[in-house]
């Protein structure tokens, strides 16, 4: 699919860059739309504030929320971070804590902010995952306590985003153990009421509440806690777990095991799961119906379609006519995004897992700049993305990157939701990106006056996609392009 005709479309600054852009409309059959408010856009030039500091608060300390307050104080804003835990790091914190609920459905339960089960390892290379400014290298210096490998475990991973935060200073700007559980307008409607509470241990979540006001909020609490499940018949009486509580194999020993996916979790928890359980069965809405079969490799992993129907004696019949009588079913099968302290008066709502409407995929065009949202884009490599989105947001709140109007943000919202839906895609989909990314990086890079995707960093990306499809079991350890890793080393000496 190509989301990215008018997506990733920046308005032009001159006569010469409109003439580009309209040979590229015609070349592309982009809508006219496109060419219209370019322009708009040279017929009426938006005024240029002079840099002003604002007041922003950021709420969460992981991977998204760190680059968004390094940037915005860059940029010479006041900056406060909250967050949860007691630490920076976010989904990176592992616990082997899960949940009481095992399909996390229970309003009422007690949350667990993190979806690492104890064995994950990176499924892109570190070298393509760090932030441009900060390479996310080995460190043999350190010993034993770091994981040099090229798909590192989770730990290292929580270990570099520590070594970023003190390295930048950022945990100083942390309020932890800090939970956000209002945003909302004042009363005077010019800026933002945060309302916070402690949840240090011995607050039983009840802790005293704090009302602060900020000129601006950025969103960056992730979107892998709140499970989605698969629609599973009522007649089904037997166990269920969704992902996010799985830790280790251990549990499922001598197991008949569903496990409902088609994404990289669905696999590696599938064949570490194999190891101990008597059968796995994975199952899959993005095969044919037919597809019935052994994993190779694996003498107790059956690859399927989707359960067509689930019996009250425990088996599930699957749409290509197998029939399975199993312990337990999995779940997969992702997660939704979700902002329970947001009050935005609907303006911005979560509409089948698309968050909308947002001007690429960050700024409401009705609350913008005031209101930001770091890191909804999913199948994309996170940090550097997220990087890119901060300097935006940092830039356009002090005034130094001038956003189109309400308006045309709003035009070129629905001209994207029009395209996708166009092209058949639904609109869970939205956020997701994979090979758009590096374009819409480079618009961002644009924008900000930064370097945009590296060669390297594309070629690496794509590189991993396919060697995961063809050698799922080893690709981590078989690394072939060393000429991407050396173009690669050579950027990082400027660091």
């Amino acid at each position: 699919m190509n989301k990215s005709l008018n997506y990733y479309a920046f308005l032009p600054k001159s006569i010469s860059s409109l003439q580009v852009l309209y040979k590229a409309a015609i070349r592309r059959r982009c809508p006219q739309i496109m060419v219209t408010a370019a322009l708009n856009s040279l017929s009426m030039p938006p005024p240029v504030p002079s840099p002003s500091s604002r007041r922003v608060a950021v709420i969460g300390a992981g991977a998204a929320g760190l680059v968004a307050a390094r940037e915005l104080r860059r940029e010479g804003h006041e900056v406060v971070v909250f967050e949860k835990n007691n630490q920076v790091g976010g989904i990176w914190v592992y616990t082997p804590d899960s949940e009481p609920d095992p399909m996390s459905l229970d309003p009422t339960r007690k949350l667990v902010h993190t979806s690492l089960y104890a064995s994950l390892r990176t499924n892109l290379p570190r070298e393509s995952m760090g932030f441009q400014e900060y390479p996310f290298t080995p460190r043999p210096d350190e010993g034993e306590t770091r994981d040099p490998r090229r798909f590192p475990g989770h730990r290292e991973v929580l270990l570099y985003l520590q070594d970023y935060a003190r390295e930048f200073g950022v945990e100083e700007m942390v309020r932890f153990e800090r939970e956000v559980v209002r945003v909302s307008f004042t009363a005077e409607g010019r800026n933002w009421e945060v309302r916070s509470r402690s949840c240090k241990s011995g607050d039983g979540g009840g802790g005293e509440l704090d009302d602060e006001n900020y000129d601006a909020v950025v969103v960056c609490n992730g979107h892998y806690t709140e499970p989605r499940v698969a629609e599973i018949p009522d007649s089904w009486r037997g166990k269920q777990m969704h992902s996010h509580n799985y830790r280790t194999p251990e549990p499922f020993q001598d197991q008949v095991v569903v496990v409902i996916g088609g994404h990289a979790s669905a696999a590696d928890i599938s064949r570490e799961i194999a190891l101990v359980a008597k059968e796995v069965h994975l199952a899959s809405w993005s095969v044919a119906d037919e597809t019935y079969g052994k994993m190779p490799a694996y003498h107790n992993i059956y690859q399927h379609s989707m359960i067509e129907s689930a019996h009250e004696d425990g088996s599930l019949s699957f749409r290509n006519g197998e029939v399975v009588l199993a312990d337990i079913i999995l779940h997969c099968t992702g997660y939704k995004y979700r902002f329970p302290f947001l009050d935005t008066h609907s303006i911005v709502t979560v509409d089948d897992n698309r968050v909308g409407p947002l001007y690429k995929q960050v700024f409401p065009p009705k609350l913008a700049p005031w209101l930001s949202f770091v890191g909804l884009p999913w199948k994309v490599i996170p940090f550097p993305l997220f990087e890119l989105q901060s300097k935006w947001i940092a830039g356009a709140l002090s005034g130094r990157i001038t956003l189109p109007s309400k308006e045309e943000m709003t035009e070129d919202v629905k001209a994207y939701y029009q395209e996708l839906e166009a092209s058949n895609i639904p609109k869970r989909y939205t956020h997701c990106l994979d090979l758009d990314q590096f374009e819409y990086n480079d618009w961002l890079a644009a924008q900000c006056g930064s370097s945009g995707s590296e060669q390297w960093r594309k070629k690496m990306y794509v590189a991993t996609r396919e060697n995961r499809k063809l050698r799922p079991e080893t690709y981590r350890e078989e690394w072939g392009d060393h000429d991407s890793v050396s173009e690669a080393y050579k950027d990082f000496s400027r660091y």
